[in-house]
This record gives structure tokens, C-alpha cells and sequence, in this order.
């Protein structure tokens, strides 16, 4: 594995322009895509780990790296509304709604399932015949996709089920070798994977992410919710009931009692309510942001730091049920799924 060197960043909301990797790193990047390569690389979400979405066994090899699954699809990077308009089946493959949200809302943290064209291999949407489209608004993401030329296939650059990489040393602890080259562009923005917005057929919000429902519906009207995926290939990624996943047990309580004090150590990411008086000695306190993007922000950087620390447990305090905290409450629900549960 190559990295493009950086020193190591703490977590944040921004990225600097000072990080940003040379020309010549990006055209390297874009060179090793070109030959079937992987390369992990900043989007405005979670790092993504990409291949040519054009070629095949490139794509093969992220699941590979991944340990992912067959039936679950990955999403396509473009670099403009154009180069999307050339993966979909036909131009009636592309509505007017998607019209719509693509200059509304890309560059930016929301894809599009359509109907693919027969250019994407099946390989990419799990033998599905709809694909993922998504432009990201990172400068790191767009210019790569730009050197290289060709979409970009690229989930999140970890092992499958567990936490997303919000930062390039995320990546080379989750899958090392694994990656053929890291571009660092510091710390992501937005945090949390993107909003996945099915438009083949009725509007249905496959996933929620950086973009809300309501900020959809806004543009284009009422959207449906997807109901739990089968067996069979999934329409989009990170619907499997247990995503997200720290290696320490994690725990939701809506109360403020943390697990018992025989159950060791631990640490309480805590939004609004502290916790109760004598439940646990043994418990490291994490204040997190009050709103739901800066939350957002920082929920896995704040995962990966108290897996970290080596603890026994995690606790979080459940934020409120708003509209707004969708996509916080869909990655904390799976992240914890098959843990007990307390109330």
C-alpha cells in the first residue's frame, strides 16, 4: 500500500486546503485507476474506496477488499450531471426529477438510483439493473474523478459492517494492505454516508444521509420509505440491519442509566442527558454536538476514538426522534443492532 503522506489530523468539521494532495499525487491515483487499481479517497461523506466503475474486475477486487457481500450494490462517482446522464439506461432513464435534485443538490451527499446502462457491470449493482449515482462535492473527489477519467465505484473504505473512515488513517487501520493507495485530504465534513433516493419508479428513500427528506420533498413532493430488503440483492447499500459497527459493544439507553459497573468500563457519548447519579462509576463522558449535522459530523470520528480507548462498553444517549435526525438515528440503530438494548 501507498499513502500520500500527511501528517496524522485530529477529527474536524473542515478540511484544509493545505492538505489537499499535489497534482502529481492525484495523476498517480488517477494512473492506478486506470490499471485496475484501488485507491481510497476524501469525499464530503466517509472516504471512499474506488476502482473504475467501467472495468469489471477492478470492482471484484473492492469487494474483496471489503469482505462485502454479493447483494449489495456500490455507488457511482461522477464529476458532472453529464457524465451520469451517460450511465442510465436512456434518456427516459433520466426524469425530470432527477433533473431536478441533481442541480439542486449536487455537488453534494445525495444519490441517485436509476436504470443503468449496459456500460455498468453487473458486478456494480449486485446483478441489479438500477445504479447509484452520486457527484461528491469534496475537490479532492472531483478532481480524481476528473484525472481518471472514468466513473468511480466506491463504497466506504473499511471492512464491511464495521465504522466508516471519516479520515485517511481510518482507512489504513481498517484495510491496510488491502488498498493500493490513499489520497489524504483530511478530515470529511459531512460525516455520514449519503442520502440514497430511489427515482426508478416512485420517488423512495432507500437510505438517509447528509440530505434530509425533507429537504427532498421540498423539491420534488411526498417520497415513500423502503421496506426492509430480502434475501435478494438489495436496491441500495448499507440497508443490512448491522452496519456501522464499532468493535466494542454498543449500547442506546433513553434514560441516562449506563450498563452496570460489572460490566467494566466505558465511555457515554451523552447529547442531552447526563448520566444517572451512581449508575456507573467507570464511565468517560463525550459531550457531543447538539444539533444533528454537527452530530453527524461527529459520530464516527467519536466511534473509532472510544474503540480506541479500549473500553468494555459505549454508551449513547439517544437523540431527539425529529425529522431532522433521521440519518443519525438509521447509522446508531445499526451500529448497535444484535447488542442489548437498554431503557
Amino acid at each position: 500500500m501507498q499513502f500520500a503522506a500527511r501528517e496524522p489530523q485530529s477529527p474536524g468539521l473542515e478540511w484544509s486546503v493545505a492538505l489537499a494532495p499535489s497534482p502529481a499525487e492525484i495523476e498517480h491515483a488517477a494512473q492506478l485507476l486506470r490499471n485496475g487499481k484501488l485507491v481510497a479517497f476524501p469525499t464530503e461523506t466517509v472516504y471512499g474506496l474506488g476502482a473504475n466503475a467501467l472495468d469489471a474486475n477492478a470492482v471484484a477486487r473492492i469487494y474483496s477488499a471489503k469482505r462485502r457481500p454479493s447483494t449489495t450494490p456500490v455507488i457511482v462517482h461522477v464529476s458532472s450531471i453529464e457524465m451520469a446522464q451517460s450511465l442510465v439506461a436512456d434518456a427516459a432513464a433520466w426524469p425530470q426529477t432527477a433533473e431536478q435534485l441533481a442541480r439542486k443538490f449536487w455537488p453534494g451527499p445525495l444519490t441517485l438510483v436509476l436504470l443503468k446502462s449496459a456500460a455498468i457491470p453487473d458486478v456494480v449493482t449486485a446483478g441489479l439493473s438500477t445504479v447509484g449515482l452520486r457527484m461528491p462535492s469534496h475537490p479532492v473527489a472531483l478532481a480524481l474523478i476528473e484525472a481518471a477519467g472514468v466513473p468511480l465505484a466506491a463504497p466506504s473504505a473499511n471492512r464491511f459492517t464495521h465504522l466508516s473512515p471519516t479520515t485517511a488513517e481510518h482507512v489504513r487501520r481498517s484495510l491496510g494492505d488491502d488498498v493500493d493507495y490513499i489520497l489524504d485530504g483530511g478530515p470529511c465534513g459531512v460525516g455520514i454516508e449519503s442520502t440514497v433516493l430511489s427515482l426508478a419508479g416512485r420517488p423512495t428513500l432507500l437510505r438517509p444521509g447528509g440530505i434530509s427528506r425533507a429537504q427532498l420533498e421540498a423539491v420534488i413532493g411526498p417520497i415513500e420509505s423502503a421496506r426492509p430488503p430480502g434475501a435478494d440483492a438489495h436496491p441500495a447499500p448499507g440497508m443490512h440491519a448491522r452496519h456501522y459497527s464499532p468493535r466494542t459493544p454498543l449500547f442506546l439507553i433513553a434514560n441516562g442509566e449506563l450498563p452496570t459497573p460489572e460490566k467494566g468500563k466505558g465511555i457515554y457519548l451523552q447529547h442531552t442527558r447526563p448520566a444517572k447519579r451512581n449508575s456507573n462509576a467507570h464511565a468517560e463522558v463525550c459531550q457531543m454536538p447538539h444539533s444533528a449535522p454537527d452530530y453527524a459530523a461527529r459520530l464516527y470520528s467519536a466511534l473509532h476514538e472510544a474503540d480506541d480507548a479500549h473500553v468494555d462498553w459505549i454508551a449513547v444517549d439517544l437523540p431527539p426522534t425529529t425529522p431532522e435526525w433521521e440519518a443519525v438515528h438509521d447509522r446508531l440503530r445499526r451500529a448497535a443492532f444484535r447488542e442489548q438494548k437498554l431503557s
